[in-house]
C-alpha cells in the first residue's frame, strides 16, 4: 500500500499516481529520450520490496535523507550507522535506526512529510532509492527511529560514483575547523572552497503530487562551479528518466548536500535551481548534453554533521 500527504498526514493511497509526471516527460522530449525513458517507466511502480532489494539495504552504513523543515524548506541529510540500520519492515516499509543529528536542518523532522532517500555503496558503485511519506519518527530519545512508507522503489546506474570505503562515526568526532554549526544566507570562502574541492553531492526535489526524490550527482572534483553565490554543473548522460529535472520543471526549489569525508564537515544548502539549455557539445567533453543546472542558495547550514568518515578510496577507475 502507498500513501498520500492529507493535512499534514500519511494516509494509504490505493490509486497511487504512477508514471512519468509532466515535468518529467517535457525534460524527456527536449533531451531527445522519450523512446528510451517510456521502456523504464514500469520501474515506478508502486513499491513492493524484493527480498534482494532489503538484503541490499540491510547491509547499508550510509543514506541520504531528503525532506521539509518546518518552515517548508527543502534539505538533505546525510545518516549512517551499522549494517542493519536499514531495515525493511514490512513489503512497503523500511525503516531508519537513525536521525539526523542535532544541528541539522531536519533533526525534527516530523511524520505525514513526503521524504525520499538514496542508499548507497560507494565501494561497490550501487545505490537505490526510495521515495514516499515519513509516516513515524522518533527522534532525541535514544532510539532514534524514523520510517518510510514507501510509494517508490529502484535502483539506479553506478555512473559517476566514486569508489571509496566509509566507517559510520559520531558526526562530532573530530570535528575540525568547522566544529561550530553556522546558519546562513550567503557562501563563506570555507563553503566555496569545500564545494570546489568535492566530487560528490546529492540533490533534492520535489513534485507537489509525487512528492520528494534525492538523487546522487558525481564527477572529477571541481565538478561544481561557484558563480558569486550561485552555483553551476554540467549534467552529464545518465539513465534517461529525468526524476531531478523533471521536478525542477515544474517546481524550482531544491536542496544540495556536500561533505568532506576526510574531516567530517557538511555543508547543507536550500534554495531554487534551474536547467539551462545550450547546444550539445563534443562527446568527449563535459558540455556533451549541452544541459547545466544553475542552483541559487537561499539558507545554508554548515558543521560538522557527517556521520562517518572515509577509511580508504576505492581502487582508481575513470568515470562514469
Amino acid at each position: 500500500m502507498s500513501f498520500r500527504e492529507k493535512g499534514g498526514m500519511a494516509v494509504p493511497n490505493d490509486n497511487a499516481d504512477t508514471g512519468f509526471h509532466a515535468g518529467e516527460l517535457a525534460v524527456q522530449r527536449a533531451a531527445g529520450v522519450a523512446d528510451e525513458a517510456s521502456r523504464l517507466s514500469p520501474m515506478l511502480a508502486p513499491a513492493r520490496f524484493s527480498a534482494g532489494f532489503a538484503n541490499f539495504l540491510a547491509q547499508r552504513t550510509f543514506v541520504v535523507l531528503a525532506g521539509t523543515d518546518t518552515d517548508d524548506r527543502l534539505w538533505a541529510s546525510p545518516l549512517a550507522g551499522p549494517p542493519g540500520f536499514v531495515q525493511v519492515s514490512s513489503p512497503t516499509q523500511v525503516t531508519l535506526h537513525a536521525t539526523p543529528a542535532a544541528g541539522d536542518p531536519l533533526h525534527d523532522i516530523r511524520p505525514g512529510r513526503k521524504v525520499a532517500m538514496t542508499a548507497i555503496e560507494f565501494a561497490a558503485r550501487r545505490r537505490v532509492r526510495i521515495n514516499g511519506t515519513l509516516s513515524h519518527a522518533d527522534t532525541g530519545t535514544g532510539t532514534d527511529i524514523l520510517r518510510i512508507a514507501a510509494d517508490q522503489a529502484y535502483g539506479n546506474c553506478p555512473q559517476y560514483i566514486t569508489p571509496r570505503l566509509l566507517t559510520p562515526t559520531d558526526a562530532t568526532e573530530n570535528p575540525g575547523p568547522r566544529g561550530v554549526i553556522r546558519r546562513d544566507t550567503a557562501l563563506s570562502a570555507e563553503d566555496v572552497a569545500l564545494i570546489r574541492a568535492a566530487d560528490t553531492f546529492f540533490l533534492g526535489t520535489r513534485h507537489a503530487g509525487r512528492g520528494t526524490d534525492v538523487s546522487h550527482r558525481g564527477g572529477p572534483a571541481g565538478f561544481v562551479r561557484v558563480d558569486g553565490q550561485a552555483l553551476w554543473w554540467p549534467d552529464y548522460p545518465g539513465n534517461n528518466l529525468f526524476n531531478s529535472l523533471g521536478n525542477l520543471a515544474v517546481d524550482p526549489t531544491a536542496a544540495l548536500l556536500f561533505f568532506d569525508f576526510a574531516s567530517g564537515a557538511t555543508l547543507q544548502l536550500s534554495g531554487t535551481a534551474e536547467t539551462l539549455w545550450g547546444a550539445p557539445g563534443p562527446a568527449d567533453s563535459e558540455a556533451e548534453t549541452g544541459r547545466v543546472v544553475r542552483f541559487t542558495p537561499q539558507h545554508l547550514v554548515a558543521g560538522p554533521l557527517l556521520p562517518a568518515r572515509q577509511i580508504t578510496p576505492g581502487p582508481e577507475r575513470t568515470l562514469p
